[in-house]
């Protein structure tokens, strides 16, 4: 069995058990990053699967991601909501790290919102601020679109420069404006992980026009855009990257700002939701 075959054979696996359960035809999936994933609370009477019970997902092993599939109607539209990530540094394999976004898109999933806690790099942004991604650079190396192509899913060689959708963009900045919440734009950059970049790194990621650095969100991306589908990306800065401050990064000072952050991300994940 080639590896696109197996992967349609567990993509089939994964989507017959969700049915089977009562996940269908979800409109949005939404992609919960570090310290983000308590939103999913927000769902009344849903649907939930710990990944480990669903056929093929992978548990990430990060504590604060809960590792969680929660289904149900939110704001009118059927939601889909992934609460922890499986992130590339975890196995070093990309279909591991994009499987959860393939299965939105195999649910039938047309908008995706993903989220993400990053480290800003723009010198005139705060600890705090949310940043609607632009664009982004691929500093990891790989590719989940390497091997051969699911030509059911999308093309062989997808444009991406149109990759997170400028209307929503707009859409979702102006409503938050009319909430008092002002909301950056920016290029977001994906470094492998799992250490947190050297102060050089961020020089250089700084000197090619990157805003925030993360460990995520580029695989979904790829994987959401190869299919056609509409991308909001929203990044929480959770900490000033290394070098820009005279101090050392930890994980527990990324999950302190989103904690802190929680109410105002909660209310832009709404009009995300809604627009």
């Amino acid at each position: 069995m080639t590896g696109a075959e197996e992967l349609r054979k567990n993509l089939k696996e994964t989507v017959a058990f969700l049915n089977e359960n009562g996940v269908k035809d979800p409109e949005i999936g939404v992609i919960l990053g570090s310290g983000l994933n308590g939103f999913a609370e927000r769902i009344a009477d849903p649907v939930v699967f710990s990944y480990d019970d669903i056929p093929n997902m992978q548990a990430g092993k990060v504590s604060d991601h809960r590792g969680v599939l929660v289904f149900g109607e939110y704001h009118g539209k059927r939601v889909v909501m992934l609460a922890g990530r499986f992130h590339y540094y975890e196995s070093l394999d990309m279909q591991k790290a994009s499987y959860a976004a393939r299965v939105l898109v195999a649910l039938g999933v047309k908008r995706f919102i993903i989220t993400n806690a990053a480290g800003c790099i723009n010198t005139g942004w705060n600890v705090g601020d949310l940043m609607l991604i632009r664009d982004h650079i691929n500093l990891s190396g790989n590719n989940p679109l390497i091997g051969d192509n699911l030509d059911e899913f999308g093309p062989r060689f997808p444009d991406m420069t149109y990759t997170y959708n400028a209307e929503l963009r707009k859409k979702l900045k102006t409503k938050a404006s009319e909430k008092g919440i002002g909301l950056r734009e920016g290029v977001y950059m994906m470094f492998t992980g799992p250490s947190f970049e050297t102060p050089a790194e961020i020089r250089f990621a700084r000197t090619i026009g990157a805003d925030a650095a993360g460990m995520s969100t580029v695989p979904e991306a790829i994987i959401a855009n190869h299919a056609g589908c509409e991308i909001i990306g929203i990044s929480l800065m959770t900490n000033m990257a290394a070098g820009v401050l005279d101090q050392p990064l930890s994980g527990e000072e990324v999950n302190a700002a989103a904690a802190e952050a929680r109410d105002k991300f909660g209310t832009v994940l709404d009009l995300a939701i809604d627009i």
